[in-house]
This record gives C-alpha cells, sequence and structure tokens, in this order.
C-alpha cells in the first residue's frame, strides 16, 4: 500500500504558514486568478516572495472561509 503525504505549508518566521494561490482558490472554490483579484481589491493581504509570487497568510484564509472580519475585509 502506497504511503501518500501532504507537503506542511510553508513558514515564514514572523507571519506563520503560507499559502499559494491555488492552494487557496482551492479552499475557496475558485480560480487562481480569483485570489489575485481579490488582493488586488484589498479582500486578502498578499505577501510576496523574492521571485515576485503572491503568498497568503494561512491563518488569514482560514478567517475569511469562517465568516470571521479581519482588518482587511471589515465593514465600516
Amino acid at each position: 500500500m502506497a504511503h501518500t503525504t501532504i507537503p506542511a505549508p510553508r513558514q515564514n518566521a514572523s507571519r506563520g504558514a503560507l499559502l499559494t494561490p491555488s492552494e487557496v482558490a482551492s479552499l475557496f472554490r475558485v480560480d487562481p486568478k480569483t485570489v489575485t483579484r481579490w488582493a488586488k481589491a484589498g479582500k486578502l493581504s498578499a505577501i510576496r516572495t523574492l521571485g515576485g509570487h503572491r503568498r497568503y497568510s494561512e491563518a488569514e484564509v482560514r478567517m475569511l472561509l469562517a465568516g470571521v472580519p479581519t482588518p482587511r475585509n471589515e465593514t465600516h
């Protein structure tokens, strides 16, 4: 029987686990381009890697999934 391992999310010492646009998209069941649009609109904060790729805080994404307001998506 084959043993399958799931890769652990990447870690950033100051921000916790980071997710790729594809990982966030699969959680929300949307296209990765939608996740990028959310970041550009300020609905989700993005962290840029040295190579210019976006990464998203797993904690923030989980809060959004649960419907918990974050500083970026609170309504005033």
